[in-house]
């Protein structure tokens, strides 16, 4: 959980507080090239403008960052957040990390750190909108699990930086403080990220989909602690892996999502965790 967010959030914790068809389905960009074009930059975090398969260019666009990035702090273990307000406001990156817009939820749609690290916000407006104004559409969050050895870029809106290196593997489980996460996905180490770069899309280099969410790098090789995660496998053994990041896998997420872009975690196939 590496980046300005964790002590951010823990000082905030400790003072107490082409137009698109309005019905077609919403096409990611033509190209594979990744650049910043659809990622976004939070006050504390990176994040991006994403959509499900299914999705439809009048559907709310949705902004997929981490759990531990949520303005409302860090969800504990077994904490899941629904549907809450939020006003939260985002800056719209162009392909080459400028500036093009202020963005602005109306709710966080799903946030937690309970098997995963990650939040959705809905914002006020629709991919058509957003494409139309500033000629920016989403990117697609893939619905099929990352294979190992593939090459991956890691866009930090917070940073203006692109890491690119390759899926090493997959932990088990990623034990980092009171935290546990399941099958994450190893960075090989060219992809050293640092704080800010949590929520930063995992993006498949020849796809230019989403296959994971940034979250985590192991900084002092300590074991287990925070901003330091270690890997437990399923016989319960720990390995330590010092300047190695991590990312929690996006695949399952658009099975919990009905037409319109519509939170439904009763839906077959959807395992996030419930509240």
């Amino acid at each position: 959980m590496k980046k300005p967010l964790i002590g951010m959030l823990a000082t905030v914790l400790a003072a107490g507080a082409g137009a698109l068809a309005g019905a077609a389905p919403v096409q990611a960009a033509p190209s594979a090239t990744v650049n910043f074009a659809g990622t976004v930059a939070l006050s504390n975090c990176s994040g991006s403008l994403v959509r499900m398969p299914g999705s439809t260019a009048s559907d709310p666009a949705l902004v997929l960052s981490n759990g531990h990035c949520l303005e409302s702090g860090m969800p504990g273990p077994g904490q899941v957040v629904v549907n809450q307000p939020s006003s939260r406001t985002f800056t719209l990156l162009n392909a080459s990390g400028g500036s093009l817009a202020t963005l602005r939820a109306t709710k966080v749609v799903y946030g937690a750190m309970t098997d995963t690290d990650v939040s959705i916000y809905q914002l006020n407006t629709s991919y058509s909108s957003i494409q139309s104004r500033y000629g920016i559409a989403p990117l697609t969050i893939a619905a099929g699990h990352p294979a190992q050895g593939t090459s991956i870029k890691v866009v930090s809106g917070y940073w203006k930086k692109i890491y690119s290196c390759s899926i090493d593997g997959f932990a088990y489980r990623l034990k980092e403080a009171d935290w546990t996460f399941k099958d994450s996905v190893r960075y090989t180490s060219t992809c050293n990220v640092i704080g800010g770069t949590s929520g930063s899309p995992v993006v498949d280099a020849s796809s230019g989909q989403v296959v994971a969410v940034n979250n985590t790098i192991n900084e002092n090789g300590e074991r287990c602690t925070l901003d330091n995660p270690c890997e437990v496998d399923q016989n319960g053994a720990v390995t330590v892996r010092r300047g190695i990041g991590y990312a929690q896998e996006t695949y399952g997420i658009p099975a919990c999502f009905a037409a319109g872009n519509r939170l439904d975690l009763t839906r077959a196939g959807c395992a996030l965790p419930r509240p």
